[in-house]
């Protein structure tokens, strides 16, 4: 995609301007980690188990780690890659949690992390085709993303995001070391959040016939109603998401409970039919609960909706 400038209503091509040096990107997104991803970077250059990653993150939300690698060539295998730097974690996770606690300064709960939710995330300015194809799997704890820099000193990040028909990995790939992290490292999909979930450390009910066709109403309103956003699958939570998150769905049997990304007293609720959570624990991120069983309000509760989406474009 090409990408102009305007003055005077003439336009003008905006040039890419090359990454020097990987470490260049690392400073780059390490610098505005936040503003990229929203996580906390623990530690650069951090060694563990005779690997070297570039950024060690938290995922506050998820309550999860991330691993971030950048990348400027493309003679590498994203999966095998991906997957040897999963394993590592996983069997260093006393390491793990030990230099977390040293950043946060104090010891950490139990559930303040949830392994299943590790990935790691590739960052470059370009990926070759097969790279990108290699990451068509539903169930993927991969991610790539890429940067461009322009000569206006503006940055553009896009992720590479896989088909949804894809297959599973674990269905297609007999490798020792896949079927070791697949077993603890979980991809959340829409499928788990609509037919319920039940298992060791966690549940989620089947949703009804009727709360699932009031989801899709909602879900496609959103799609079709804003401009480039991506729905994610959290552990809990459907995440809409444009710049940053603005959205989070939980699905009940029965009942959607939605959570605006905005703080209290940011949202324009004239008929007052959310609830003030800012005191008081929930998933998703924001001040602003409401739970919806009917199409009751529709229109009105999109309004809301747009309200934290074009917050989130800013």
């Amino acid at each position: 995609m090409k990408i102009y400038s305007i003055k005077k209503s003439s336009i003008k091509e905006v040039k890419t301007k090359p990454f020097r040096l990987e470490k260049d990107i690392q400073n780059l997104v390490e610098k505005n980690l936040g503003e990229f991803f929203e996580y906390e970077l623990i530690k650069s250059e951090f060694v563990l188990g005779g690997f070297r990653i570039d950024s060690l993150c938290y995922d506050k939300h998820n309550k999860s780690v991330v691993i971030i690698e950048y990348k400027k060539g493309k003679s590498y295998s994203v999966i095998d890659q991906g997957f040897s730097y999963l394993s590592n974690i996983l069997e260093n996770k006393s390491d793990i949690i030990l230099e977390i606690q040293d950043v946060f300064g104090r010891r950490l709960k139990k559930n303040e992390f949830d392994w299943s939710s590790t990935k790691v995330i590739f960052i470059s300015p370009s990926f070759s085709t097969y790279q990108k194809e290699s990451i068509n799997f539903q169930d993927l704890p991969i991610e790539l993303y890429e940067i461009t820099q322009f000569e206006n000193n503006s940055i553009g990040l896009n992720e590479i995001v896989s088909r949804s028909s894809s297959p599973s990995i674990k269905e297609v790939s007999k490798d020792e070391k896949i079927k070791k992290v697949s077993r603890e490292v979980r991809v959340h999909t829409e499928e788990e959040h609509l037919q319920g979930r039940k298992d060791k450390s966690s549940y989620i009910p089947k949703t009804s016939d009727e709360t699932k066709e009031l989801y899709f109403q909602y879900k496609n309103a959103i799609l079709n109603t804003f401009d480039n956003v991506k729905v994610r699958f959290n552990k809990y939570e459907v995440v809409f998401q444009s710049r940053k998150p603005f959205l989070y769905f939980y699905l009940g049997k029965d009942i959607i409970k939605i959570w605006f990304n905005m703080k209290k007293g940011t949202l324009d609720d004239s008929k007052k039919i959310c609830r003030d959570v800012s005191a008081v624990g929930h998933w998703g991120t924001g001040d602003y609960e409401l739970n919806v069983s009917s199409d009751e309000n529709f229109e009105y509760i999109m309004s809301l909706v747009r309200q934290s989406y074009e917050l989130h474009l800013k």
